[in-house]
């Protein structure tokens, strides 16, 4: 038997739920392992790496959230939630912990495949010489601090670099000004919201010079920005 390319850890204390997801992941070719509990998904994660965590919002030992916040300590690998709930208020907290999708139940197990499959593809990467990574029409030199957009390079700033090799990292993604910030701004920098803004309005019309249309990167009114390789 083949050995799966791409490995799915599912976070679920519903067994009946828990077995369809495993069950159609596992019929598309994918490797998939369960978790009852957050605190043993965290350990599993430290232990193997995975390319996807599809993850309840509702787990007896700690919440989905406070699972993704932990995660994020230490790793980048997409997040799928599932919650019985579907208010504005959980998927922007979801988003803002660092997310990427969201799906509410009851829900459709293919259609969460297709999720899966869709994270997949967008965090999607391919190593070149001299260190260069290849996002979709993006390339970048994390070590030597340089980005191209369609084989051109693009001359970034400082904080312009900072914000696109942090969409860069979860492409597609939704990452908040503050996420933005985090990742990109020193402690003592300016971290006010229009500062993100303003660094985003630079980059976008470097992109455009560059020959990118539409805009690759989109904004998410009350949420972010996200990145589309």
């Amino acid at each position: 038997m083949n050995r799966p390319l791409h490995n799915v850890l599912v976070v679920e204390d519903e067994t009946a739920i828990a077995d369809t997801v495993l069950y159609a992941l596992r019929s598309e070719g994918y490797g998939a392992q369960h978790c009852l509990l957050g605190g043993g998904a965290l350990e599993a994660l430290r232990q193997q790496a995975f390319d996807v965590v599809v993850l309840d919002v509702g787990l007896p030992d700690m919440s989905g959230f406070e699972v993704c916040r932990s995660l994020r300590t230490f790793s980048e690998v997409p997040v799928i939630f599932l919650t019985a709930r579907n208010d504005e208020f959980d998927r922007v907290l979801g988003l803002e912990l660092g997310a990427d999708d969201y799906m509410a139940k009851p829900f459709s197990p293919r259609e969460l495949v297709a999720r899966v499959r869709a994270r997949l593809r967008r965090s999607g990467t391919s190593v070149e010489q001299g260190g260069w990574q290849q996002h979709g029409r993006f390339a970048i030199d994390r070590e030597g601090r340089r980005i191209r957009f369609a084989e051109q390079p693009l001359e970034l700033t400082r904080y312009e670099y900072a914000l696109m090799a942090a969409l860069l990292q979860r492409p597609g993604a939704i990452l908040s000004r503050a996420q933005l910030m985090d990742r990109g701004w020193d402690t003592d920098a300016d971290s006010a919201d229009r500062t993100v803004d303003t660094h985003v309005k630079t980059l976008r019309a470097k992109l455009r010079a560059a020959g990118a249309d539409p805009d690759p990167i989109r904004t998410h009114r009350g949420l972010g920005y996200a990145l589309e390789v």
